[in-house]
């Protein structure tokens, strides 16, 4: 846990219970602060009381004994509308942070010469987040691994001199962290997404670029309007900006070519790597995933040859395109995390001959978007609610059966691609649909598959 020592002998509302939200009242009160925690979930509350944290509803309350609200990032900040919280805190002039902003105070505090990466981006950033920490694991640092990744920042180590941290941030997160100062600050691209709560697209680039704004290196994908005219705005400000495509080549940067990885330096490019035969690289996605990690790690002083190491021995992000299993030429591909038809396009664009698992509880859109795929896949396994109307848009396309099951389409599946001779294979859980219909959520039906593939008879395990 990082002690919050910033706010020691203040008194300091909370708004938010669940796990990132009792970790920061655990991490305030630890500091020193005077805590008062609310939720609208009454167990929440009932939890945090069982803690040992003060808890008393924030309506009724002195807002102008409080230094600060230390909202979650759930809870609505600005869209549709401010949470009431926000609206009370508004109106007693008491500033509104969150557990991103509260680490970083602590790091310059206490160690403000400590590296740390942080990452945002509409897509990727789990994936380059892992990455990173691998990275920097692999060669040795003392390395912090944490926020929206999964784990609440500040249940991580407290800053010191030598530790590094990689931070992945949403938009919520960055929202509330006004101060936000990483080493190295990655934007990987912007697409729309979370418009419900940031408003407009504008207003959600915005926030995304404050956290490369306030870096020390900014890394910056190009490939979309919006990230490009950022890296020239934030460069000019007097930030440095390494720029990295994975479309086209560039003067300065780190960029893609293939499976190529190129940095280009004064002018002037050369290979820095090549991701081929690197499974949990796979795709064009995955290349500037891998180019922003290089990017960000050069920043913070690891070796050229430290990275390469790391990128060869990396073992993917669990549940994203995470290579399990393998069969002769078969490969068995774990994209549980592929939540809808744009989540599951990486996956499918990455293989040549698919035995793809789909299906789930629906998104708006269904799969029309995954048209351009149909002729990778050799034969689809439908499962759960949606295996109807995926069934109806595949139509004649594409071969299907209705498995209905998961347990039932990874054997069927795993059979077909056994009798299959025309080379290299993937039966692949790709689902572009939510687990709810059969699952608690996407991690227990990732677990489901590998434990279905590890079940079957010849094959070899490689988690």
């Amino acid at each position: 846990m990082i002690p919050v020592t910033t706010f020691k002998g203040r008194k300091i509302a909370l708004f938010g219970l669940g796990g990132s939200g009792l970790a920061t009242a655990q991490a305030l009160v630890s500091g020193g602060a005077d805590v008062v925690a609310w939720d609208d979930n009454p167990d929440s509350v009932a939890k945090a009381a069982a803690a040992g944290i003060t808890t008393a509803d924030l309506r009724g309350v002195d807002w102008h004994d409080f230094a600060a609200l230390v909202l979650s990032p759930g809870v609505p900040l600005t869209h549709p509308k401010p949470h009431w919280s926000v609206d009370l805190a508004h109106q007693a002039g008491v500033e509104i942070i969150g557990d991103v902003e509260l680490f970083v105070r602590e790091r310059r505090k206490h160690a403000p010469d400590c590296p740390f990466i942080a990452i945002t981006g509409t897509n990727g950033k789990s994936t380059t987040t892992a990455l990173i920490a691998h990275i920097l694991r692999t060669s040795g640092r003392d390395t912090q691994l944490g926020g929206n990744i999964g784990t609440a920042v500040l249940t991580l180590d407290p800053p010191k001199a030598g530790r590094f941290y990689v931070v992945e941030c949403s938009s919520y997160q960055i929202d509330l962290a006004p101060t936000l100062d990483p080493t190295a600050g990655i934007l990987l691209n912007l697409t729309p997404d979370h418009l419900d709560r940031h408003g407009t697209m504008q207003h959600y680039a915005e926030i995304k670029e404050r956290l490369v704004a306030g870096s020390g290196t900014a890394v910056v994908g190009v490939d979309d309007s919006l990230s490009s005219l950022i890296a020239d705005r934030v460069e000019r400000a007097g930030t440095k900006v390494v720029r990295i495509s994975r479309r086209h080549p560039l003067a300065e940067g780190v960029y893609a070519e293939g499976s190529a990885l190129m940095r280009a330096q004064d002018g002037a490019s050369s290979l820095f790597t090549d991701l081929a035969g690197i499974q949990t690289l796979r795709g064009g996605h995955n290349a500037q995933n891998a180019a922003a990690a290089v990017a960000a790690c050069l920043a913070v002083g690891i070796s050229g040859k430290e990275i390469v190491n790391g990128l060869r021995s990396f073992p993917g992000l669990k549940h994203r395109m995470q290579p399990v299993a393998k069969k002769g030429e078969i490969v068995f591909v774990n994209d549980s995390k592929a939540t809808n038809a744009e989540a599951a396009a990486p996956a499918l664009s990455s293989y040549d001959r698919i035995y793809w698992i789909a299906g789930g509880l629906p998104k708006e859109g269904g799969i029309t978007s995954l048209a351009p795929f149909f002729p990778k896949i050799v034969k689809a396994y439908l499962i759960g609610e949606a295996a109807p109307s995926f069934a109806a848009t595949l139509g004649e396309a594409v071969p299907y059966e209705i498995s209905g099951t998961l347990e039932k389409a990874v054997a069927h599946a795993a059979a077909d691609a056994a009798r299959d001779m025309q080379g290299p294979a993937a039966v692949m859980l790709s689902p572009a649909c939510a687990s709810f219909d059969q699952y608690k959520n996407f991690e227990v039906r990732g677990d489901a598959f590998v434990g279905h593939v590890a079940a079957l008879e010849g094959v070899s395990m490689l988690i």
